[in-house]
């Protein structure tokens, strides 16, 4: 069997996918891929996500520089959603990484307080700057 045959696809052929980084476990971001997005992802060692609102997938850091290169691809008990443990790439050692498009380490840096969404984690690269 195809071990992408394995992944229990939703009715659009689509995966929901958990993108880790190594060594912190920080949780990056949530994306979507589909099956040759999945397979780009394990040949390439770099992950690759389907957009659902363009259609297409897109490899990340294609415009930022930030690319996340995948050590592990792992799948839950229920095979239908993807967690990948990823490095972070496209800045400085010294510096924290970017994953999210506003410029933040983490797409997750809201966090609910009494009754209202909070930003709690500071950008740390003027979005404008990072992509073309």
């Amino acid at each position: 069997m195809n071990w992408l045959s394995k992944v229990n696809w939703d009715d659009k052929g689509l995966v929901p996918v958990i993108t880790q980084e190594m060594g912190s476990n920080d949780v990056l971001m949530f994306a979507w891929m589909n099956r040759e997005a999945l397979q780009k992802t394990a040949e390439l060692g770099r992950a690759v996500y389907f957009s659902r609102s363009r259609g297409k997938l897109w490899s990340k850091g294609e415009e930022s520089g930030h690319v996340q290169t995948v050590h592990e691809i792992r799948l839950d008990c229920d095979e239908d959603v993807v967690l990948l443990k990823v490095t972070q790439g496209g800045h400085e050692p010294t510096e924290p990484s970017i994953a999210c498009h506003t410029g933040r380490h983490s797409c997750f840096f809201q966090i609910y307080d009494n009754g209202s969404w909070k930003v709690v984690d500071p950008v740390l690269k003027d979005p404008q700057t990072i992509y073309k």
